[in-house]
């Protein structure tokens, strides 16, 4: 005989199941819209409010690291999540760093800044997968 419990846990599992079929089907998806991007997009656009976009990404990972500092400090759970969520954040604003750098002095100037968020990104992998990642705390 099934208990509530077992039947809620098989359907977590088809839930879960499910879940990465989407996410499967997803990335699949994603490919002819890559190859669609990358043969129509303009290779230098006009870019308007280009300030806000490079602030409110700083602003994202400012407060990335901020919350899981205050979750991990205090031994909270999400922090794992806030760090996951974060790295992707470092790791997308170094790309974005790079790739629209000019050469010379910028180019330099966005490696610098990539390696600094690139030991964020690695601080934050580190917390998401350690197994006390929601505690900060010696102990």
């Amino acid at each position: 005989m099934r208990t509530i419990e077992t039947h809620e846990r098989s359907g977590a599992a088809a839930a879960r199941r499910w879940t990465l079929v989407m996410l499967g089907t997803a990335a699949l998806g994603l490919v002819p819209w890559m190859v669609l991007l990358a043969r129509t997009l303009p290779a230098s656009p006009e870019v308007r409010n280009w300030q806000v976009a490079w602030v409110g990404v700083d602003i994202l990972l400012a407060a990335g690291c901020a919350a899981t500092a205050v979750l991990g400090s205090r031994g909270h759970g999400y922090a794992r999540l806030t760090a996951s969520a974060t790295a992707a954040v470092a790791v997308l604003d170094a790309w974005f760093d790079i790739t629209t750098s000019l050469p010379g002095a910028d180019l330099l100037q966005a490696y610098v800044c990539a390696a600094a968020e690139a030991a964020v990104a690695g601080a934050c992998v580190f917390l998401a997968v350690s197994k006390r990642a929601g505690s900060m705390r010696p102990g």
